[in-house]
């Protein structure tokens, strides 16, 4: 973990530049006197793939910006299946919820190896409480976030199995940077698509076979996409 600086954090010194902090999330509209009211480190942190960030309940130290990676949400269900409720990418703020509860009402785990910038919940209560710009910057990332997990189900329970398992695969290429679709246990896949297990396995399976993807693990997690535009079909 690295602290990083408030002034460097404005400034974009050191890995800053490219961190969600300072453009692409929460404080890309504060200016200098906001900063001024920051008295605590926000920490830099990175976590390997499977990594647990917090557990469902927990009681919230921050929230993160994902700068980059994949980050699962898992929630666990009266009779104790565990179910992935949403995938966050690059620009995503993790634990958005705790700003209103003070706790995590999922489970956020990596899927990828990720970093994040982790933001103290004092901080934006503190700004949040004195500027104005970071109060509409928060109330769009949360609406920002609302229409994207509806988008995220909507799309994910439309059409055929075929298509709903394509549209998947290759929704999780379109985020990658190296060509891949990195995906999850096919339990969790069927229930985000309301589809069986033995479905899900079988439709990926016919994709390999036809050579739209290929497989680069054992565990049948990550897949090197080779013919895109066939997942795109109807």
């Amino acid at each position: 973990m690295i602290p990083i600086k408030t002034e460097s954090a404005w400034r974009g010194t050191s890995d800053c530049r490219n961190c969600g902090v300072r453009d692409m999330v929460l404080f890309a509209d504060l200016n200098e006197q906001d900063f001024k009211l920051i008295h605590a480190p926000i920490d830099d942190l990175v976590y390997r793939s499977g990594q647990s960030l917090y557990d469902e309940s927990d009681k919230a130290l921050g929230v993160f910006t994902l700068r980059k990676g994949l980050v699962k949400l898992v929630r666990v269900t009266a009779d104790g299946r565990e179910r992935v409720v949403r995938v966050l990418f690059a620009g995503d703020v993790v634990g958005l919820e705790a700003l209103a509860t003070g706790h995590y009402d999922s489970q956020a785990v990596a899927l990828s190896e990720v970093s994040l910038c982790r933001i103290p919940l004092d901080v934006i209560h503190q700004l949040g409480a004195n500027s104005p710009r970071l109060h509409r910057k928060l109330m769009e990332k949360w609406q920002s976030a609302l229409k994207q997990a509806d988008d995220w189900l909507a799309e994910l329970n439309f059409g055929s199995a075929r298509q709903r398992v394509r549209h998947f695969i290759y929704k999780m290429h379109e985020v990658s940077e190296d060509g891949t679709a990195t995906l999850f246990g096919r339990d969790d896949m069927g229930a985000m698509m309301d589809l069986k297990l033995e479905t899900v396995s079988r439709e990926v399976t016919t994709l390999v076979r036809a050579g739209v993807i290929e497989p680069l693990d054992k565990q049948g997690r990550r897949y090197k996409v080779l013919l895109p535009a066939l997942l795109q079909e109807n």
